[in-house]
């Protein structure tokens, strides 16, 4: 193999494996060993750079990071990130926050922007642009900014006041807003001669079910993401004392406990996979199941049956899940016929994309779904000047994803409107820092030892009940916060090699913990991965590959398993290797190669370690 370049700022940060499973990229290690210094402020800003609500997320991410979170490879349970992130944003000191804010130019670049919907992605297009003096117009139909943050999250998950704070921290840029505004024409927009024009509408459209009875029993049949709308505004104050929730995603679990706390007595959910495949997330899963409220797998509804004239009840077959060898699903009636009363039946089977507004002959392209046809890369329409992201793009996905898109999408307004190319993307901001303190000593905690993971407090259920605008979990304290911060293994401080003073003692593959050191004749890829202490079987984490060494071997790692506890480092005589911290920022628009916060941030982090260890 080829020596690895490590030049590239990509090899370490798909090392960072948190990092790069977030679609916003944010800096978990950097934030994580901030909060364990009790730098609450600083860790939210470096989440704010990233994904914008920190607050919001911290509550409602669908927490792709976690997953792919090396501690997960020790002992089975990875980081609690999410819920670490939340810790940032009720810990933070507000005056501190508001000083770092972006500093907003008084002359305007004469740039006048339009942002079809309120949503995470539109708000994060503002926050992107504002600070580059554009002006800018939202537009939204509801009386206030936030989108299905606001309209599809219940309040007992995602408290008002959070939502508003850091929806407040994008508007208070000087957003010019058009709330209660629905906007009926795309055409009407052009005419406004904007520079450019962003969609960020979501999937607005619920989806029903049809089958027998629909139409009849239509007066107590909802959909699910209109109903939690309604709700949220007020609109639906009440339900009946049976429901019967349709569908096993996120939405259905809010639905279900929107309606136990609104008049719903006896609640179920039913879903035609089986539990352990639903779409709901897990801890959605176990925060409805412990609320009492019971999920009815393997039901395929069949049948609204009603009783003079209103709803009664609903049928269901009952079938059984099979998988091809391809992973695909599908399902045979076993025969069995369940009935479920209910004086209320909640669809919550997904939602679509819905463009009624933008007219056919405007100059977009539509797919053969009636979707936009949209670069996925610039998020660019077929008509230059017009722009999508969130849900409005590719179709439902979640908050981090749209905050994502919004930020791509910025880039490219600001490179389309400066008559620059779009496929031109700016560079991502980097730097490699050592970590060297002393001769045995790191600027971060490299202590591998199993801790379980810490969860979070809720609220008794009996006192969540009572009103669906209390939250429920109430999240870590910071004692927890310290001993959840001190699980993350740091994957961001990398192993850096030198060839050129190594000499060859094996020293740093006697100590290694985990065998993922090796010196060895060079090969190819599939052969040296064979012939490695220990064998590197995952090969979606790259080796890492010195150049040729005076005995003719080379050095390789393999990163899958690498813990960075440094024990190479400390072990080595020469200083061949060296722990260093990798700091890896997405540019955001105006082509900076890095923000200022981080980079200053960077800089102190490395000075000191995490408390417990700087003691």
């Amino acid at each position: 193999m080829k020596p690895t370049n490590i030049a590239d700022p990509e090899y370490f940060h798909k090392v960072v494996d948190c990092q790069l499973a977030c679609p916003a990229h944010t800096p978990v290690p950097e934030y994580i060993r901030l909060i364990a210094q009790r730098r609450y402020s600083d860790a939210y800003l470096v989440n704010w750079e990233s994904n914008v609500f920190p607050g919001v997320l911290g509550r409602t991410c669908d927490r792709p990071c976690e997953p792919a979170c090396r501690r997960g490879r020790v002992d089975e349970e990875p980081v609690a990130i999410c819920r670490l992130k939340r810790v940032a944003a009720d810990h933070k000191n507000d005056d501190e926050i508001d000083a770092q804010m972006p500093q907003i130019p008084t002359k305007k670049n004469g740039k006048k922007i339009a942002l079809i919907g309120a949503g995470p992605a539109s708000l994060t297009v503002a926050r992107d642009l504002m600070p580059l003096g554009y002006s800018i117009d939202l537009y939204d139909e509801n009386p206030k900014a936030g989108g299905f943050m606001r309209t599809q999250i219940p309040s007992f998950r995602l408290p008002e006041t959070v939502l508003d704070q850091e929806i407040d921290y994008v508007l208070k840029m000087g957003v010019m807003t058009h709330f209660s505004q629905r906007v009926e024409s795309l055409k009407s927009i052009l005419e406004l001669d904007y520079d450019a024009i962003f969609v960020g509408t979501g999937a607005p459209k619920g989806k029903d079910l049809f089958i027998e009875g629909r139409e009849e029993a239509d007066a107590n049949i909802h959909i699910g993401i209109n109903w939690l709308e309604s709700v949220a505004f007020e609109h639906i104050k009440e339900i009946g004392r049976k429901v019967v929730i349709v569908g096993g995603g996120n939405t259905a679990m809010d639905c279900c406990r929107t309606a136990k706390r609104i008049g719903g007595e006896d609640v179920a959910v039913t879903v035609r996979s089986t539990f352990e495949t639903m779409k709901a997330s897990p801890w959605e899963k176990d925060d409805t199941l412990a609320e009492g409220i019971p999920i009815l797998a393997n039901h395929s509804p069949s049948r609204f049956i009603l009783k003079d004239g209103k709803l009664a009840a609903m049928e269901f077959k009952v079938v059984e899940s099979h998988y091809d060898e391809n992973g695909k699903r599908s399902i045979t009636e076993t025969g069995e016929i369940v009935t479920i009363e209910c004086t209320d039946a909640i669809m919550a089977i997904g939602q679509d994309n819905a463009f009624p507004w933008i007219e056919k002959d405007a100059g977009i392209e539509f797919d053969k779904w009636e979707v936009p046809v949209i670069d996925k890369t610039t998020f660019q329409s077929t008509l230059d000047k017009v722009f999508f992201g969130g849900d409005a793009a590719f179709g439902p996905e979640n908050i981090i994803t749209a905050v994502a898109h919004g930020h791509q999408a910025a880039i490219s307004i600001d490179l389309y409107v400066n008559g620059e190319t779009l496929t031109d993307r700016p560079a991502p901001g980097t730097n490699l820092v050592s970590s060297k303190m002393g001769i045995h000593q790191w600027a971060y905690d490299s202590a591998v030892i199993d801790d379980d993971r810490q969860h979070s407090a809720h609220r008794p259920v009996e006192q969540s009940l009572k009103d669906r605008k209390i939250e429920s979990e109430l999240g870590f304290d910071e004692a927890k916060a310290f001993v959840e911060a001190e699980r993350c293994l740091n994957c961001d401080v990398q192993t850096v090699f030198t060839e050129s003073t190594c000499i060859e003692c094996d020293g740093c593959t006697d100590i290694c913990p985990t065998n993922c050191i090796s010196f060895v004749n060079n090969g190819d890829e599939a052969d040296l991965r064979t012939r490695l202490n220990a064998p590197a079987e995952n090969l979606e984490q790259d080796l890492y590959v010195s150049d040729i060494l005076p005995t003719g071997r080379v050095m390789v790692k393999d990163e899958d398993v690498c813990l960075h506890c440094g024990l190479c480092a400390e072990r080595c005589p020469t200083s061949a290797w060296d722990m260093q911290k990798f700091l890896y920022t997405v540019t955001k628009a105006g082509d900076t190669p890095a923000p200022v916060l981080i980079k200053e941030r960077a800089k102190t982090s490395t000075d000191q370690k995490v408390a417990g260890k700087a003691a």
